[in-house]
């Protein structure tokens, strides 16, 4: 028997004025798999998360998490639902004003009941999960922009999230750093056994840590399918961006 899907988009549309982002794409999303959407820079990844999450809302189609429509849910039920998530920014979009300690730790003092010292324990297990354990008491603008994608992932998994949300991970990053944020993304997919979603327009992290990717081009997806699948696409537009990124 076909497992219900974690995130079925349904024949999303979704245009700003006179610009049209999504042209009714629909997308669905296995349980527990690494799923990444790919597309050149501005094709409407983000809108597309953002469509995920909840903050954005369809001009036309439905959005389902784990067999909830998201468009039938009252504003209470909704901000429910959306304690399942975690999220990784793009700018890792952590409070400068506060410690990477108090950084991790600000969703669990805002909606969980958990006492002073189990968020401190839960804080310090996240922060060992991504290579941080000694660094709670500094400050975000003393980090590197490795270190504060880290802190990201900390914060994004210490509420415990069913589904995790990447906007562009290694943007921004040296060579050698984007790889150790990548081996950190398949490393935690694989110990939290969560349902992850990827956008990226970076082939090179694209095909390193999907287990199915889905091109985006136009509003739609074009295509989906393994790695190797889409290595081998006949598609001409897919084979275009490929060959630019001189993918081996």
């Amino acid at each position: 028997m076909e497992q219900m899907p974690a995130i079925d988009l349904k024949g999303i549309h979704k245009a700003f004025r006179d610009l049209r982002v999504l042209d009714g794409l629909s997308l669905a999303v296995r349980p527990a798999e690494m799923f990444v959407v790919m597309g050149l820079s501005g094709c409407g990844k983000s809108v597309l998360l953002k469509h995920i999450l909840g903050l954005l809302e369809p001009d036309q189609g439905e959005v389902w998490i784990q067999g909830v429509c998201m468009g039938r849910l009252s504003v209470r039920e909704r901000y429910g639902l959306r304690l399942k998530f975690g999220m990784l920014f793009q700018g890792a979009a952590l409070f400068d004003s506060l410690t990477v300690f108090d950084n991790v730790a600000f969703g669990l003092v805002e909606h969980t009941t958990m006492t002073p010292k189990e968020i401190g324990l839960r804080v310090e297990e996240c922060l060992e999960q991504v290579g941080l354990k000694d660094h709670g008491h500094e400050m975000p603008q003393a980090l590197s922009g490795g270190m504060r994608k880290r802190v990201g992932l900390a914060r994004a998994v210490a509420m415990k999230p069913q589904i995790l949300l990447y906007d562009e991970p290694t943007t921004g990053l040296d060579p050698l750093t984007a790889d150790s944020i990548i081996r950190l993304v398949v490393q935690l997919k694989s110990v939290l056994e969560v349902t992850s979603v990827v956008v990226t327009h970076d082939t090179a992290t694209a095909f390193r840590i999907a287990d199915r990717l889905g091109f985006l081009h136009e509003g739609r997806i074009r295509q989906v399918g393994r790695p190797e699948e889409i290595r081998r696409s006949e598609d001409p537009v897919i084979r275009d961006f490929l060959s630019c990124d001189l993918v081996p």
